[in-house]
């Protein structure tokens, strides 16, 4: 009898599935990082293998979506930013997805109300600044950008080129939005003619030129992450109480990016590209985006790291501009930028 019980219950007892897992393929910019654990529990709950994509930075990411969107090279796409995301959706890459995740989402971040792009985390571009610098040569902090124009701040900034750099172009961003786009040639005058200092890539600048970082360079201000100080103090060889850089955050010194993803038109598996995308917007996920990639969550639930909390100043009022304006205008302000400030 125990034995034909025995029997009985193996037969009602769940069985491992033996389908072979589908692929999801998800295309990202090149700094798209996640724990390894965590794929590997998504794939095993939803028996899926999931192969990224990496296709060079935001802007180069995008080229390739448009110019594969009669065959998609991918299901899902991730690593557009605020910047770009009126040309996505011009181009009708995505299929639109209203997540239920979303309702833990700040309405500032949901930029796209059709819910084609769907926002995944932000970030602050900021002036950060070397904190012993400005402490030994009982300097003021500038507080705003038209008070880095002043004599006492002349050679001190060191930024990117924003023909060639995405923090050096938030930066020029910052500047329309602060001072409009009558005016900001005015002000790039003004700052060139301080003794502003440019350089071709954030290496550079951060490394390079930037005293914050190692301690040699020259300039004390560096156009750089609102997340740079809490990485100082997370890589730091020796143990840190407080990272030696800080940001500047009054109003309009920081121009915030939002980073979306969405399904891409034409996949075959749409299913899975929901799951993928409530992934990345659950509390799992989203605490998990600060220390692999340097940004923030936008799920409101999601708790920061230490270092971020004790290190990082948020902006209340970071700069902004409309996508649509940045998608018409973005090659005219560069190329206006160029002659102004290099030429």
């Amino acid at each position: 009898m125990l034995l034909v019980l025995a029997v009985i219950l193996a037969s009602c007892a769940p069985k491992p599935s033996t389908t072979e897992p589908q692929t999801l393929t998800v295309m990202t910019h090149d700094s798209f990082a996640v724990s390894e654990t965590l794929i590997r529990e998504f794939e095993a709950e939803h028996n899926v293998r999931l192969a990224f994509v990496r296709s060079g930075d935001t802007g180069s990411a995008l080229n390739q979506a448009i110019l594969s969107k009669q065959n998609p090279l991918a299901d899902v796409f991730y690593g557009l930013d605020n910047t770009f995301l009126t040309r996505a959706l011009e181009e009708g890459l995505f299929e639109a997805y209203k997540s239920p995740l979303l309702d833990e989402i700040p309405d500032q971040f949901e930029i796209d109300p059709d819910h084609f792009a769907l926002p995944v985390d932000y970030g602050d571009v900021c002036i950060n600044y070397d904190k012993a610098y400005f402490d030994e040569n009982n300097l003021a902090v500038p507080t705003s950008l038209k008070e880095l124009t002043q004599l006492e701040y002349a050679g001190l900034l060191v930024m990117e080129n924003p023909a060639t750099s995405s923090p050096g172009l938030a930066f020029l961003m910052a500047t329309i939005a602060e001072f409009g786009e009558e005016n900001y040639l005015d002000y790039w005058r003004e700052l060139a003619d301080n003794g502003l200092v440019v350089v071709s890539d954030w290496e550079t600048a951060y490394y390079t030129n930037f005293s914050g970082s190692t301690g040699q360079g020259p300039q004390p201000m560096v156009v750089s992450y609102g997340s740079s100080p809490a990485a100082e103090v997370i890589f730091a060889e020796t143990e840190l109480d407080e990272a030696p850089t800080a940001s500047i955050i009054g109003p309009n010194t920081c121009f915030r990016q939002i980073e979306f993803v969405g399904i891409l038109n034409g996949t075959q598996n749409r299913d899975l590209a929901e799951d993928f995308i409530d992934f990345m917007l659950s509390e799992a996920f989203q605490e998990d985006i600060p220390m692999q990639m340097f940004v923030f969550p936008v799920n409101e639930n999601a708790d920061l790291p230490q270092a971020f909390i004790d290190n990082v100043q948020i902006p209340t009022e970071p700069a902004s501009l409309p996508s649509e304006l940045i998608h018409a205008n973005r090659e005219d302000w560069i190329e206006s930028w160029i002659e102004t400030v290099l030429d």
